[in-house]
């Protein structure tokens, strides 16, 4: 029996992705501010500011939150730390997350590492929100998110890796030379799954 686990990171290509559907069908990992908008099963963070930001609002109380160890994170409460210390950003971090619950197959959605208009543009849905830069401010280079998110496929030969996209989407050359790695467009996803994840701010 499939056990399946889906990352989400916060490029805009997942926008029309209806997370309570997919909480339904697995184990849902998210990151940063999608806390503000929707409930997930596990939330990882590393920016300082953002994990604050969380721990005021109180979501560590009822849905686990991991990040990295740091002495100011020490006076706050119910937090769960990675142990090692990863040093990753929040999405290959949560990918790790997810591989030591053992699932057969993760969905990457949101990953969408290029930035928007041809990468020059940040590509990230809570642009212009508290703790994010402005819409229209230069994209951040992607180059080590990638790096991560290899090293976590690599490390995980058993377990199948998709990652969903939008036509449009970039698709990285690396992330080709792995046999438990794939890529499928959304309308495929959904057929696949046999189920409708879009909601009603998306569409495909």
């Amino acid at each position: 029996m499939q056990k399946l686990a889906f990352i989400l990171g916060n490029g805009v290509s997942r926008k029309p992705i209806d997370i309570p559907t997919l909480r339904k069908n697995g184990t849902v990992y998210g990151c940063n501010a999608i806390y503000r908008t929707d409930r997930v099963d596990y939330l990882v963070a590393v920016d300082n500011r953002m994990v604050t930001e969380i721990v005021k609002s109180g979501y560590q109380k009822k849905t686990p939150v991991y990040t990295n160890h740091k002495k100011n994170f020490d006076k706050y409460e119910g937090l769960n730390f990675f142990n090692p210390r990863l040093g990753w950003s929040s999405g290959p971090s949560a990918m790790f997350l997810a591989c030591e619950h053992k699932p057969t197959h993760v969905y990457l959605l949101g990953f969408d590492y290029k930035g928007v208009e041809d990468g020059k543009k940040v590509n990230n849905i809570y642009a212009g929100t508290p703790n994010y830069k402005k819409q229209g401010d230069t994209a951040t280079y992607f180059g080590n998110w990638l790096k991560q998110t290899t090293t976590v496929i690599r490390n995980n030969p058993g377990i199948q890796f998709t990652r969903v996209i939008q036509p449009d989407n970039y698709c990285p050359e690396e992330l080709n030379n792995f046999e438990n790695f794939n890529t499928i467009h959304l309308k495929e996803f959904c057929t696949h799954l046999r189920f409708p994840p879009i909601s009603q701010n998306g569409s495909f």
